[in-house]
């Protein structure tokens, strides 16, 4: 039997929020919060030992703010998260690395871009039979190409290929930056544009897959929607930023990443590195788990 290849590209932000709220806070003896940390350093190895994982990376937004700040004031930022959180994020990467697995955590760019780049370094590569996006976030469905690049929300089991997309939020996975300009992504601090809902911005977008291919006037829409007239005049209103919304919601494919595919695979865990996390999460115990190791 041929081991299949597949390359598992891990939302590390997202999973550490996961884990911040949904397992039990923990202090060391030096007072610092370890309960997420422990957490994501138990989740990650059991995500590398699935069978199907040849190669993984994790990204990181390691201090939340990037370029996207700039243009648009209201984005996600730093000082909403909870200190507690905050401070785990660079023990999240030391659990990266400690485990032996390629590790990017982004200060101008998001973890999400570096996600995006390496779908676009790899997508094509005859030499991975599948890449598979773990998180839920749906700003990762522009990144969805027919089942060779998929979505995996681990927690509701629930996977996403390129019809899933289609059927989940009403459009293709070209239109997806197009929905979350005109609907808006409060989790992300995008406005959106007023009266602009996810079922009318959806009902447009499957037949005019851009903004810029809506016409200014809707009885050209060739579509029955409530309140037409009112969608129109507010997308006409609020032009400039739709462009900008959607601009902010693109995940770029060009963060500076030079990476090879054999640097992707995961060969087992670095033993002293991981030592060394282990001392600071006071979790010896967990040693005992790894399987592989480098040295």
């Amino acid at each position: 039997m041929i081991l299949k290849k597949k390359l598992y590209l891990v939302d590390g932000t997202y999973d550490l929020y996961r884990m911040f709220y949904g397992t039990p806070k923990k202090l060391n003896s030096k007072g610092q919060e370890i309960g997420a940390g422990r957490s994501f350093l138990s989740y990650l190895y059991q995500t590398v030992k699935r069978e199907e994982v040849t190669h993984i990376a994790v990204t990181f937004s390691t201090i939340i703010e990037s370029f996207r700040n700039d243009l648009l004031p209201g984005y996600k930022k730093s000082d909403r998260v909870p200190p507690d959180l905050f401070s785990q994020f660079k023990l999240a990467e030391q659990i990266t690395e400690a485990l032996g697995i390629s590790c990017w955590g982004m200060i101008e760019f998001e973890g999400d871009d570096a996600i995006a780049t390496l779908v676009t370094k790899f997508k094509d590569n005859e030499e991975i039979d599948q890449i598979v996006i773990l998180s839920p976030d749906k700003d990762f469905a522009q990144c969805i190409v027919g089942t060779k690049v998929i979505m995996f929300d681990r927690v509701r089991n629930a996977m996403y290929d390129e019809e899933a997309v289609k059927e989940k939020w009403g459009v293709g996975t070209e239109s997806i930056t197009d929905l979350l300009a005109l609907m808006g992504d409060r989790s992300d601090g995008i406005p959106g544009i007023p009266r602009w809902g996810h079922k009318s911005s959806s009902i447009i977008l499957s037949k005019f897959k851009h903004i810029e291919n809506i016409p200014d006037n809707p009885d050209l829409w060739g579509v029955k929607i409530r309140g037409s007239q009112s969608l129109a005049q507010s997308l006409r209103k609020h032009q400039k930023e739709a462009n900008l919304y959607k601009y902010v919601a693109t995940l770029r494919t060009d963060v500076p990443m030079d990476v090879s595919l054999n640097e992707l695979k995961w060969k087992g865990a670095h033993k002293n590195k991981l030592e060394r996390v282990c001392e600071e999460l006071e979790f010896p115990e967990f040693l005992s788990k790894i399987e592989k190791w480098i040295n």
